[in-house]
């Protein structure tokens, strides 16, 4: 048998046969693959064998054949009608990948939302914001988007761009981030890595992997990590530490429980901070205009000492899966995450000086929003295939769903401290005091259930069609303050939620799709304040909606993705409102939904080996993203913040042959070019933030000590130093049109350096 997420692939000279079971027989036809959700491997990490064992990820296999689509389970890419992208594996270990943002850089249509810190960052697929907690998976279960996780404690991420409430139920229209936990290993592994960043934090990771006992029925791994030291600016000061176990129980060859729990603290102190950007109009009153000032380096510190975070992030997650017979199977999982984070920065706002941009005005302010989330999660499916004449059917009827719980301060202690004025290219702030507050109170929950439908029809080799259908319940609560008791802010129940799609395969290598989709999302929520009318109430749910059309190409151990799109979501931001004026004669206004989000886009990928020891992950998306019917005209017609017209990046990886010798043979070096377009940064698109081109280079050498491999690895990253603006974005959730934006620069050059070793 396979066990459940199975990691090991044999290449070596034995017969297919001898180097994985075979499964069960059974009557299908005879491509017909196994059925979604039962015991037949994943896509998580694989362990070559090439007559003796090898390092990790050092084979650098950039293609996935398989992806995971929730309750459709783990499937062929080119049966899934959809545009799915992927970091694998081996990109995150050669890379060597220090958070999960850091995926997110060869992946071109997706950026990120930083919210402090490039680790706490909110997700973007093609010019949609993902919502904190819809749209991000681990292992199939949703877990909160804007605190931190560790590279070293994931497997893999995948990213389904478009519409996906059909099998997830309620969610914006950003895709789906599906993260892929590191599982046992069938071969017994102790793995030993040691390393640093520039300027110098040093780490260390161990990963113990194995099995014991009868057939190897208990399966563990026990991944532990600790770096403490000096980030990227002279002066600052990171700490990371992360503890986590994940553990496979097989009751017999049918049944597997799979159960994970990690811990994962991170602090920082003095690491930059975001920018604003003050309102404007074309008139631009604050004197900034055009194009942004130029980006600072941030080798250089922006923030006092005592600026920073302390974040903490609990996760525990438990499945059971149970194969009934070769065409049926059952899933069941749970999660619950507890996402603390304590933020004392400092918040710094573009303005002018004497008609010369490049000036911010800094103050110290005691946070008092969402310090905690906490977060359970939940999914049940049942996976079966039956026939209807020469008809196959792949059916899936279940549930997934979610309730979340945010919690603010009481009250800051501190009071606002202005730090003065300063340029973005001398000295910073290092005066004012460590702000702090006080108490907690739950301001808002959530609670998003859905029943989902769907079979996939196979006519013959060439026609497939595919739909699914999802019911969904949402409640959402909120309070005003401390002092006020939740309230319903909106519910609603039975919003339904269609996708469907036909496939044509031509040949077996290749499938050409054509998808549609509609979806729902819980609405967004007026904060709270005197000026609004319908302060601390929810939107109705918003509704969305895509038209879809691909190729995909499979040719020896090359995979190529093509797809172009259009998409519409609404768009809310604030009117003035009809009647009334609010506290000292200030008009009202009202938050409700004001136009339309429309985006057209073109996406390719290529991932694999393009020649023999020449990997590639690459890929391109050009994107058409504007406000259309807005009722505020400054707004019509104008780009979205913070997404890219033309995003692009390239992976290459190249392995020297075994002709050179057994020393020569044992380097590998690899290079990567990211590209973004010049953004929108205001919503009157007055401002933009320029494009940006960065460069990483790195090598590595794998050797073995006695018979166990050790590889040695080195890269830099943004290698020419490029200074430029790496994140913006409008100054409050899901789409609003506000006064102001957020505006983050990128790293400067990092060094990276990691040994590792498996005995």
């Amino acid at each position: 048998m396979l066990f459940a997420h199975g990691v090991l692939a044999a290449e070596v000279s034995a017969p297919p046969e001898k180097t994985a079971a075979k499964p069960r027989a059974a009557r299908k036809p005879v491509n017909a693959a196994p059925i979604a959700g039962t015991l037949d491997g994943s896509n998580g990490e694989t362990m070559v064998v090439h007559g003796r064992h090898v390092a990790d990820g050092t084979a650098a296999r950039y293609m996935n054949k398989t992806i995971y689509l929730g309750p459709l389970g783990n499937r062929d890419t080119l049966d899934t009608p959809y545009s799915v992208m992927g970091v694998p594996h081996d990109v995150v270990v050669n890379q060597q990948l220090r958070n999960i943002n850091d995926m997110a850089q060869y992946l071109p249509s997706v950026q990120l939302e930083i919210r402090g810190d490039p680790n706490i960052s909110r997700p973007q697929s093609r010019g949609f914001e993902a919502d904190i907690i819809a749209n991000s998976r681990l292992d199939g279960l949703n877990v909160v988007s804007t605190t931190p996780y560790p590279a070293e404690w994931v497997d893999n991420l995948q990213v389904l761009n478009g519409l996906a409430a059909a099998m997830y139920g309620p969610e914006n229209p950003a895709g789906v981030f599906e993260y892929t936990l590191k599982r046992p290993t069938d071969r017994r592994t102790e793995r030993l890595s040691v390393g640093v960043d520039s300027i110098g934090t040093p780490l260390v990771n161990g990963d113990i992997s194995g099995r014991v006992g009868r057939k190897g029925w208990f399966g563990y791994r026990l991944n532990m990590l600790h770096a403490d030291g000096t980030s990227y600016a002279s002066g600052s000061w990171l700490r990371r530490e992360m503890v986590s176990g994940d553990f496979d129980i097989h009751l017999d060859d049918r049944t597997v429980i799979e159960i994970d729990a990690s811990h994962y603290t991170y602090d920082a102190r003095g690491l930059a901070p975001g920018f604003g950007i003050p309102a404007g109009t074309a008139a631009n009153p604050t004197g900034i205009g055009g194009e942004l000032p130029e980006a600072p380096d941030l080798g250089r510190r922006l923030a006092p000492g005592w600026s920073g975070y302390n974040m903490e992030t609990n996760t525990y997650l438990a499945k059971i899966r149970h194969e009934f017979s070769r065409d049926w199977s059952f899933t069941l999982g749970g999660l619950y995450q507890d996402a603390l984070r304590q933020s004392f920065g400092i918040s710094d706002t573009l303005t002018a000086r004497g008609g010369t941009d490049g000036f911010y005005a800094s103050k110290a302010t005691a946070t008092t929003t969402a310090d905690d989330f906490r977060v359970g999660s939940n999914m049940a499916y049942v996976n079966g295939r039956v026939y209807t004449g020469p008809v196959r059917h792949d059916l899936v009827i279940g549930t997934n769903g979610y309730m979340m719980g945010n919690y603010n301060p009481v009250k800051a202690v501190t009071p606002p401290q202005s730090l003065g004025t300063y340029s973005l290219y001398g000295p910073a702030p290092m005066n004012g005091r460590q702000p702090y507050y006080e108490g907690r109170y739950k301001s808002s929950s959530i609670v998003s259930q859905s029943f989902i439908v769907g079979d996939t029809l196979t006519f013959d080799r060439h026609w497939s069609i595919m739909g699914t259908l999802a019911w969904s319940w949402i409640d959402q609560h909120g309070a005003l303050n401390a002092r006020s008791a939740l309230r319903k802010t909106f519910s609603a129940n039975a919003a339904f939620s269609p996708t469907t799609s036909v496939m044509y395969k031509p040949t077996d290598n290749q499938t050409f799709y054509f998808t549609y989709g509609r979806s729902v999302e819980a609405g967004p929520v007026t904060p709270n304040s005197q000026y609004y009318t319908n302060t601390n109430i929810a939107l109705p749910i918003g509704r969305a909606e895509e038209y879809e059309v691909g190729y995909k190409l499979r040719y020896q151990k090359m995979q190529v993705n093509i797809d172009g799109f259009r998409m519409t979501s609404p768009y809310a931001m604030y009117v003035a409102a009809a009647n009334g004026t609010c506290a000292g004669g200030t008009t009202c206004q009202t938050y409700t939904y004001g136009g339309t989000q429309r985006n057209y886009g073109v996406e390719a990928q290529i991932s694999g080996e393009v020649l023999p020891r020449l990997s590639v992950l690459a890929g391109m998306t050009w994107l058409d993203a504007e406000l259309v019917g807005s009722r505020t005209a400054a707004y019509d017609n104008k780009e979205i913040v913070g997404a890219a017209p033309l995003q692009a990046s390239m992976l290459l990886d190249y392995r020297l042959p075994s002709t050179l010798g057994a020393f020569a043979s044992g380097w590998a070096f690899n290079a990567g070019v990211h590209y973004t377009g010049n953004r929108a940064a205001n919503v009157t698109n007055t401002l933009h933030t320029g494009s940006y081109t960065t460069l990483e280079l790195g090598t590595r050498y794998a050797f073995h000590v006695v018979r166990s491999p050790w590889v040695a690895r080195f890269g830099v990253s943004n290698v020419t130093n490029e200074r430029y603006w790496a994140s913006v974005y409008t100054g409050a959730p899901s789409g609003i049109s506000g006064a102001s934006s957020s505006l983050y620069a990128g790293l400067p050059r990092v060094y990276h350096f990691t040994l590792s070793a498996e005995f």
